[in-house]
């Protein structure tokens, strides 16, 4: 396995910093196209205000997101600052003016219409792939009304690591689970650098799946740990890792307790 050497560090260094989104140049102009391949995740939020009518432009987006079946299995949690000191008795993350708890919802419409009756890992698939794009619409939609935003899993336990939590917080009936927040905010940042990405022929090929090039992988690898090492120099990338598998075991636990047990208690 390659190592970060002091030498690997500045040179991967300088390809995230030269980063950019392969956009055909017939289509520069495009403003949808570069809404979407220019959006970045922003971790630092200035004072200014969001409007109250361009949060309700983003919420809308969430709401037309497309869903299976059109069941929209998906809530929605809205916070302003004071909201959500008073819920969480802290700050919204990075200085963001505005939050969204995105949680999946297999509770809503399951009195009305059950078409999962005995497939609860396809309802739990169907519900999370479904809240996913409605955040998606919402985090789109924020960008192209100059809005930056950031997804985020476990900051400020905020996300589907710290399920039981929220499900207690939150007092979120039987079904519903969270996912991620989106924080809203104007940016403080002048420059976004682009996460490393994996070529197009690595995470693409036609008809057949795309055999890995494990050169290719070390090298986006390389490129992780000197972004992060960047960003955060006095953090350890590997002891980061080794804090998320140790979320994610517990998360997992929460969750089947959450959503794969029936009401005698026993795994489903």
């Amino acid at each position: 396995m390659k190592r970060l050497t002091p030498w690997s560090f500045f040179k991967n260094l300088g390809k995230i910093l030269r980063g950019r989104p392969q956009i055909p140049a017939s289509l520069e102009d495009n403003r949808l196209l570069q809404v979407i391949l220019k959006r970045r995740s922003i971790r630092s939020f200035s004072g200014r205000e969001i409007p109250e009518d361009v949060f309700a432009a983003i919420m809308e987006a969430g709401r037309m997101a497309p869903s299976t079946v059109n069941l929209q299995t998906w809530s929605f949690c809205t916070f302003t600052q004071d909201q959500w000191r008073q819920t969480f008795d802290r700050l919204i993350p990075f200085g963001g003016k505005q939050a969204i708890i995105i949680l999946g919802d297999i509770s809503r419409v399951k009195p009305i219409i059950d078409i999962f009756p005995k497939s609860p890992l396809m309802e739990y698939t169907v519900a999370v792939l479904n809240a996913s794009l409605a955040a998606m619409n919402m985090n789109v939609a924020a960008e192209a009304l100059g809005i930056s935003s950031v997804m985020l899993s476990e900051t400020g336990k905020s996300g589907f690591f710290t399920a039981k939590y929220l499900q207690e917080t939150l007092s979120l009936p039987p079904g519903v689970f969270p996912l991620m927040t989106i924080v809203f905010g104007y940016s403080r940042q002048l420059f976004a650098p682009l996460p490393p990405r994996l070529p197009m022929d690595q995470i693409c090929a036609s008809g057949k799946y795309p055999q890995a090039d494990k050169d290719v992988l070390q090298d986006w690898l390389l490129q992780m740990k000197t972004g992060f090492k960047a960003a955060r120099p006095l953090w350890s990338f590997e002891g980061q890792l080794r804090k998320y598998r140790d979320d994610i075991e517990r998360a997992e636990e929460e969750l089947r307790e959450m959503i794969f047990r029936d009401e005698a208690g026993s795994s489903i």
